[in-house]
């Protein structure tokens, strides 16, 4: 079968992609975990201190943010097949040298730079390619792969925790990064590029290939993309501020061991989650075929629902009752998650559609890598419980902007892409 008959000879063919993706997805997760797991390990093995630590962890998302543009406008000029291939194989091979570090300067040209940078070609290429194949199970295709995110962590959660005990830190790089090489392989074979017919093929190379600045040109004009995006970016304020502090909330405030901590705030959240995105994602599918607009008010009212969770999460002395609070922030937070690519793919034209989701996952992360730093100082301010709660007006915020967006402005832009 060639690639440009693999779509229409074998329709199940899009969900052979879909498992590529997943699995790609889910390395590419578990490999930003591995370092925090191991985290204490190189600080011991290295004598570094904890700002040298949280700097290249800094680094690392300010580095992602800043290529993901470029990545997104790579993604829609070249192969994306190639584009997602090369990624995954750049930044395992990566993930394997930094296990031969040796001292900070090391650990921030391959973990920062170089793992970084190979990520940030994978994320807008890998959506689009994904969208392409998939397109009236698109919301549920997205939630499928989403839940590679919440398994990923999981997963290098225990399994990096247990070869770093075993045979050190340096071993659990060199273990997750010769996976990814060995799935980069499988993708390199498998993997096809979405021919589209004939006609819009030739149109599509009438035109000429997106510029730089097109893509935030299409996001920052499109009212219903720049909310996404504005909403996006404090989606992944409070995620990044979450990951990053709450095993020392449970650390200090109920004396878990950094194993049990590590485990406990992050299980419940993304189990839940787990089960949200699948149910999110149908369910966009069919409220998306009456009325599109539905889509980004499910993530709006997924916001505001997660709220009343967040407070719990931080104000509680009793433990089982925090643990409800991760579950209904997980299930509830997916509900944006299974519809983000969706809804920014109904207001922008294919052919930005790498690029736009570059300049989205910049704009995320660029903010969301302020979180850990500005919890730090309210933690030291008026104390880390205040510091989660306080999370929760931003998603309060962002819950209320979605549905406002979703009202006024999603069906102008959406039937403009139609009528283009």
């Amino acid at each position: 079968m060639t690639t440009a008959t693999a779509g229409k000879k074998n329709p199940k063919y899009k969900w052979e992609v879909l498992a590529l993706l997943w699995v790609a997805y889910l390395l590419n997760q578990a490999d930003r975990q591995v370092f925090n797991v191991v985290l204490p390990l190189i600080r011991e093995d290295l004598g570094l201190s904890d700002v040298a630590i949280g700097s290249i962890a800094t680094v690392f998302n300010l580095f992602y943010a800043l290529l993901v543009p470029i990545g997104g406008l790579v993604g829609d000029r070249f192969s994306r097949k190639w584009i997602v291939t090369g990624s995954i194989l750049f930044w395992s091979v990566a993930t394997m040298f930094t296990g031969l570090c040796n001292g900070f300067v090391m650990l921030v040209l391959m973990r920062s730079v170089a793992t970084g940078g190979g990520e940030a070609f994978f994320g807008p290429a890998n959506y689009s390619l994904l969208a392409q194949y998939h397109d009236k199970t698109r919301a549920f295709a997205m939630s499928v792969h989403q839940t590679a995110y919440y398994i990923g962590i999981i997963i290098s959660g225990y399994a990096a925790g247990y070869i770093g005990q075993l045979w050190g830190w340096r071993s659990a790089f060199y273990i997750f990064g010769a996976i990814g090489v060995v799935h980069g392989i499988v993708m390199a074979v498998r993997l096809k590029d979405k021919k589209e017919p004939a006609a819009v093929a030739a149109a599509e190379a009438a035109e000429p290939k997106p510029r730089l600045m097109e893509g935030f040109r299409m996001v920052f004009t499109t009212p219903t993309a720049l909310i996404l995006t504005v909403c996006f970016a404090g989606l992944i304020f409070v995620l990044t501020g979450y990951l990053t502090w709450m095993p020392t909330y449970l650390y200090e405030n109920f004396g878990m061991d950094l194993a049990g901590a590590g485990f406990h705030s992050m299980f419940y959240t993304h189990l839940f989650a787990f089960v949200g995105v699948l149910l999110a994602g149908r369910l966009s599918d069919k409220l998306g075929s009456l009325h599109p607009a539905w889509r980004m008010a499910m993530q709006g009212f997924g916001l505001l629902a997660a709220v009343p969770f967040i407070v719990l999460m931080g104000n509680s002395a009793t433990l089982w009752v925090i643990y409800i609070g991760f579950a209904g922030f997980g299930f509830a937070r997916a509900f944006f998650d299974a519809n983000t690519y969706t809804v920014l793919y109904d207001v922008i034209p294919p052919r930005y559609h790498s690029s736009a989701s570059g300049v989205m996952i910049m704009t995320g992360f660029a903010i969301g890598a302020l979180a850990p730093l500005v919890l730090g100082m309210v933690k030291q301010a008026a104390g880390l419980s205040f510091g989660i709660s306080m999370l929760a007006v931003v998603w309060l915020v962002c819950g209320v902007v979605m549905l406002l967006g979703a009202k006024y402005f999603y069906m102008r832009d959406y039937n403009k892409i139609r009528h283009e």
